[in-house]
């Protein structure tokens, strides 16, 4: 018997084997235009989880830093777009929410909540969707054993980032005396962030061997 393999076919299976990231899948079109929308689609489409994420939020009293979902989208808009998409869709969620737009946790916005105590970390949300897109190029994604260490990599930035801009913000020291940016802004989020870290790692893996099937 013979099969017909018609040219939609040939060409997913071609996406398939060029895909360097999970959204790759989604077939790039050939007109620039076209281009231009597929890529902010997925853009603002991340910028917006990460908003979503941000009101999913634990406060705590003894800091001025939430325990937040944000992070997990973060990971995932990483690993979804690559290098440049990634770190542009947490450039947008920064900028949309410094215009006053409730992307914040507590669906808060504006230029003082954006530029406040918690800046640093979306400054690392930035630079930790580039690192993680450039290891998921790599394909560091489709393996778990492989996407947990991306993730830790992409969290370790968000936490160096975060603390440093907050020590500096409230005038404490970054490790050291009783009140520092570390106890403050890294060591309450050290378990919720682990699993955030995990459950990233689950699911791009999970994703990749689905695609491969």
């Amino acid at each position: 018997m013979i099969h017909c393999i018609n040219n939609d076919t040939i060409r997913g299976m071609a996406n398939k084997t060029a895909a360097l990231v999970i959204t790759d899948i989604w077939a790039r079109p050939q007109a620039r235009t076209n281009i231009f929308v597929r890529n902010t689609t997925l853009v603002v489409g991340f910028a917006l989880l990460t908003a979503i994420c941000a009101q999913i939020r634990i406060p705590l009293g003894f800091t001025p830093v939430p325990v937040t979902g944000q992070t997990f989208a973060v990971l995932l808009a990483g690993a979804a777009l690559g290098t440049r998409l990634g770190a542009l869709s947490q450039l947008t969620y920064w900028l949309a929410g410094l215009t006053g737009l409730p992307f914040y946790s507590n669906a808060t916005g504006g230029w003082s909540t954006g530029t406040g105590a918690t800046m640093g970390y979306m400054i690392g949300f930035i630079l930790a969707a580039a690192a993680i897109g450039h290891l998921a190029e790599l394909k560091h994604d489709r393996k778990f054993i492989t996407s947990l260490p991306a993730m830790l990599l992409g969290s370790a930035i968000i936490y160096i980032c975060g603390a440093t801009w907050l020590a500096h913000s409230l005038n404490v020291a970054l490790a050291t005396g009783d009140k520092n940016a570390i106890s403050l802004g890294v060591a309450p989020f050290l378990i919720g962030d682990l699993f955030k870290m995990l459950l990233a790692a689950v699911s791009t893996s999970t994703i990749w061997r689905l695609i491969k099937e």
